[in-house]
């Protein structure tokens, strides 16, 4: 509490200072951002899983926040909501079959817990057999001089690979890598048929495969072109499973390296051997296909700059989450709170903050409120597909997704922000807050590919994604345990709701920082670029 009291002193003194200096002079309310997670965390909305009435009362909060607060519509047709139109699809149970096929006869592996099998979205049913190449990770990456694909040949095949990347790739570039979208098209490209991913020892720790269980039951999603394809439907490809590590050491059974030593050497920065298993495998499974609709919801504050009005800064949540279970016992909403009813509290908080600046930032600002992310990032990547302003009008997202909220954060982990200009205006934001940036701490999750702003980066769009940090304002927090206790027991579950042990100051910390960011952001007057020669700079910029 002596913290606490602190900070709030502090946040007074820096409030009068910034009142004699100029805007931006508003103070996040953490009453109010307390009152849009409650609201959005309520049982009433079912989980705001997209696609369902519930997640459509949450849109229209939004909508009716902007609307309060004077935000314009900035949607399809003068209103808030962007229809993103949508394809589903749900495994039939007992469908998904996997079949090791050897000289010596055939080993059927067992749904769930030795493989795990998604949906396919482009086929009520699929059956076919391929014999299996091993290929490392299943990445080619000139820049880091690594080549899966060389000297072996996948056409017809299945790829057998690793899930993750190299541990010696840079965090960020190595979570581009790992991305499965990536390893996909790559895949394709060179004529397999199918890819097998094998979990291992580091996956295993960021999620462990015992727990796919709970999203056998899911909903997958995909967002449906003007073609009417699936926006990541990768031609060729004609289906795919995640095997445990214990099913994993089987596909060896035929070649005389072994798995465990693949393991060893890739998790010691060694060369992956690769190699053809001298088996087959034969992937079958049956889907209920639908047809699907969700909604973006959109607002904009017009910059006040005649020239630089034409720009837009871009602050993008998720909406959605989980959704309802409805088979389980007991509590089966997965309100999401923290995932991510607090990025959206965050961003309706910077909406009324920006809207009540009595001189508007010189650039424009967009609030989007995104569907789909659980989903695989899907309104983000429609959005940035299918902006409602001019593409080329888009110079910076900044995306809030999932602060841990439960201590008194003192620094925080500023994803995607070392490739770009961005750097430099966070480390001032966050140093006027007294709020210090720390490296990602861990690179094996994978994050800058799995919240939202990748979908912008993809569209060569600079982009940076604030998490809270491991430091706290008081030392009698132990950050590491509290963090690690809330992605083991709440995390993706329905005990992630309003009980949890929200710290309100840091709440409105967080609302402040990237409030004081947007603005900055906003008012250069350099336009945000991408460093020379920075690698997604290099693959995406413009």
């Amino acid at each position: 509490m002596i913290a606490c009291r602190a900070y709030a002193s502090w946040l007074l003194l820096l409030v009068a200072t910034l009142t004699l200096a100029g805007p931006p002079a508003a103070v996040a309310d953490g009453s109010t951002f307390k009152a849009h997670m409650a609201f959005l965390a309520d049982d009433l909305l079912e989980g705001r899983e997209s696609g369902t009435r519930g997640f459509d009362i949450a849109a229209r909060y939004v909508a009716g926040q902007f609307a309060q607060y004077g935000v314009q519509a900035k949607g399809d047709l003068g209103n808030y909501l962007q229809a993103v139109p949508l394809k589903s699809g749900l495994l039939v149970r007992n469908s998904a079959v996997l079949e090791i096929r050897r000289k010596g006869g055939v080993e059927a592996l067992t749904h769930l817990d030795e493989f795990f099998m998604a949906p396919r979205l482009n086929a009520d049913e699929v059956d076919f057999a391929a014999p299996l190449v091993f290929v490392g990770f299943g990445i080619t990456a000139p820049r880091f001089k690594h080549d899966d694909y060389a000297g072996i040949d996948v056409k017809g095949k299945i790829a057998v690979m690793l899930a993750g990347n190299p541990p010696s790739f840079p965090s960020e570039e190595g979570a581009h890598y790992s991305s499965r979208r990536v390893k996909s098209e790559l895949a394709a490209k060179h004529g397999a048929v199918s890819i097998i991913y094998l979990q291992t020892p580091r996956t295993e720790r960021m999620l462990p495969f015992a727990e796919l269980r709970q999203y056998s039951d899911s909903v997958a999603m995909d967002w449906v072109t003007r073609e009417g394809r699936g926006s990541s439907e990768i031609p060729g490809l004609q289906g795919g499973a995640l095997l445990s590590m214990s099913a994993a050491g089987k596909l060896f059974s035929e070649v005389d390296v072994k798995l465990d030593a693949i393991y060893a050497a890739a998790d010691a920065g060694q060369p992956v051997p690769r190699m053809d298993l001298h088996l087959s495998a034969r992937l079958a499974q049956r889907t209920t296909r639908s047809v699907a609709s969700s909604s973006n919801v959109v607002g904009m504050i017009e910059g006040s700059d005649p020239v630089l009005n034409g720009e837009f800064v871009v602050f993008t949540a998720h909406l959605d989450h989980l959704g309802i279970k409805p088979e389980m016992t007991g509590d089966n909403i997965y309100n999401g709170a923290m995932d991510n009813a607090s990025g959206v509290a965050t961003l309706l908080e910077m909406a009324r903050l920006i809207a009540q600046m009595p001189v508007k930032p010189k650039r424009s600002i967009l609030f989007i409120a995104v569907t789909g992310e659980e989903k695989g990032l899907l309104g983000s990547d429609y959005f940035a597909n299918n902006p409602t302003v001019p593409a080329s009008s888009m110079v910076a997202n900044v995306n809030l997704d999932m602060p841990i909220l439960i201590y008194n954060f003192s620094n925080v982990i500023a994803f995607g922000a070392e490739h770009s200009n961005l750097k430099e205006m966070t480390a001032r934001a966050a140093a006027e807050l007294k709020l210090g940036l720390v490296p990602d701490p861990v690179p094996e999750q994978a994050l800058f590919i799995r919240s939202d702003q990748y979908s912008f980066v993809r569209q060569g769009v600079p982009s940076v994604f604030l998490v809270t940090g491991p430091g706290s304002f008081d030392k009698n927090e132990n950050v590491a345990e509290l963090v690690r206790g809330f992605r083991r027991s709440h995390y993706h579950q329905p005990s992630d709701d309003m009980s949890l042990p929200i710290n309100w100051d840091a709440a409105e910390r967080f609302a402040q920082l990237n409030y004081v960011l947007g603005i900055g952001i906003a008012n250069s007057p350099e336009r945000i670029s991408w460093n020379t020669g920075d690698f997604f700079g290099e693959l995406f910029g413009r």
